[in-house]
């Protein structure tokens, strides 16, 4: 409930905008958090799907440091074609 009177010398009080409840504030506090595990669960279930050629050739041989590990080669003796 608002007050009738405010004085111009007393403090300037102002809304915080939200949605629901939800500021801003607590987006990016929570997204700080969140992030970070998020991005290690993705890393933990691409290493996971690594066994598989698809996902190797796609996106595993892409990544600059670990590409290379990822490239299958067969030896020339070893190929039954």
């Amino acid at each position: 409930m608002r007050a009738d009177f405010r004085s111009q010398y007393g403090p300037k009080y102002h809304y915080s905008s939200n949605y629901k409840g939800i500021t801003v504030k607590t987006v990016f506090r929570y997204a700080s958090v969140a992030g970070p595990i998020a991005g290690a669960l993705g890393v933990a279930a691409l290493f996971y799907a690594s066994g598989i050629p698809r996902v190797q050739k796609d996106i595993l041989q892409k990544i600059p440091l670990i590409g290379p590990y990822f490239v299958k080669t067969t030896h020339p003796a070893d190929s039954p074609f």
